[in-house]
């Protein structure tokens, strides 16, 4: 479908224009709640300013989604199949609307909170709730792509804290003997590359995801209801691009605080290493087409750049907190998604 067929679909089908709203939105509060955990650590050690870090992670974010969904249209294949909305039409379209509404709720509250919680999780565990709800079971869930959440939560968790802690150490181990002063002033820039990294990473992970989605409402909306194999237009990739870079340049500073200060202090080099590691782990998870949360990626990262020195350095209690949260995420906005659905399908 090409842009202006969009636009004359969207202006004539009420429903459609809905589920494209609700879609949006939820891209927006995204790039609003999950992109500062991308610049969190450059603008903990003062690398950068926080505003000229929302810029950076507002001009990577697009980067990000644009160029990799070109390149390795992988995860939004993935989330794309990961339930089966098929069935009739219309109730499917209110199900899934019902989904990203729940969405929206989930991250805001988080967000007020300055937690980080994870929109990925809040994305799969709300239209899994919606698909319960939709079909009265579980023969909505493809449990095969399902599989691959379990699989990126654990290598989110075990590669994000591994990779931040031997990077730590191989770092210095290299520069031990270098003048500090020096180090760190090369470190400061290095920091910078690595923010930026991680951005485009969150926008090829996270914006994917999210495109699937978008996807799989227009198809929805049109009453193709059993699509499996699809193709992403080029002004989708522009239009989700700047709708997560809009919500990116919002900004997030509670969730910088929390992630990038509170759990644990970092000097420029250990910023450096969190990035690359998240980075890295964000990359092999985005060819290998396994949906991980950018959040839950960093954080661990983060984690195990403060381990590398001593368990004490990390804050615990932050840690807890933020676990708490992932944790609740799955059945938390999950149920918000079934009893929305079962709500939406009753009222219209």
């Amino acid at each position: 479908m090409g842009f202006i067929e969009f636009i004359n679909v969207f202006t004539s089908n009420w429903p459609l224009a809905i589920t494209v709203l609700l879609t949006l939105a939820v891209i927006l509060v995204n790039g609003w709640t999950d992109a500062p955990n991308a610049i969190a650590t450059c603008v903990s050690t003062r690398a950068l300013s926080p505003r000229k870090a929302i810029i950076l992670a507002a001009v990577f974010d697009f980067l990000g989604v644009f160029i990799m969904t070109i390149a390795v249209p992988a995860v939004a294949t993935t989330v794309f199949n990961m339930v089966d909305f098929g069935g009739e039409a219309k109730e499917a379209q209110v199900a899934l609307c019902a989904a990203m509404f729940a969405i929206v709720t989930w991250a805001t509250a988080a967000w007020f909170f300055g937690i980080p919680t994870s929109e990925s999780h809040a994305l799969i565990a709300a239209i899994s709730g919606a698909a319960i709800a939709l079909h009265n079971g579980f023969s909505g869930i493809n449990g095969a792509e399902w599989m691959k959440v379990i699989y990126g939560l654990i290598l989110s968790t075990i590669l994000g804290f591994g990779t931040g802690f031997g990077i730590t150490r191989l770092v210095e181990k290299i520069f031990a003997h270098a003048n500090r002063q020096k180090v760190t002033k090369h470190f400061k820039r290095a920091q910078v590359a690595g923010a930026a990294a991680m951005a485009f990473m969150h926008g090829a992970q996270d914006g994917q995801k999210f495109m699937g989605v978008f996807m799989l409402g227009l198809y929805i909306s049109m009453g193709q209801t059993n699509v499996t194999e699809f193709t992403i237009p080029v002004w989708l990739m522009i239009l989700c691009s700047l709708v997560m870079a809009l919500g990116t340049s919002i900004g997030g500073y509670k969730i910088i605080k929390s992630v990038g200060m509170d759990m644990v202090r970092l000097e420029q080099y250990q910023g450096f290493c969190a990035d690359l590691a998240a980075a890295s782990c964000l990359l092999i998870s985005s060819v290998s087409g396994i949906p991980v949360s950018t959040t839950h990626t960093k954080t661990t990262s983060i984690m195990g750049v403060g381990a590398s020195k001593r368990l004490s350095c990390v804050n615990w209690a932050t840690v807890k907190e933020m676990v708490l949260t992932w944790v609740l995420t799955f059945p938390g906005c999950g149920l918000i998604g079934f009893l929305m659905a079962k709500l939406f399908m009753i009222l219209f």
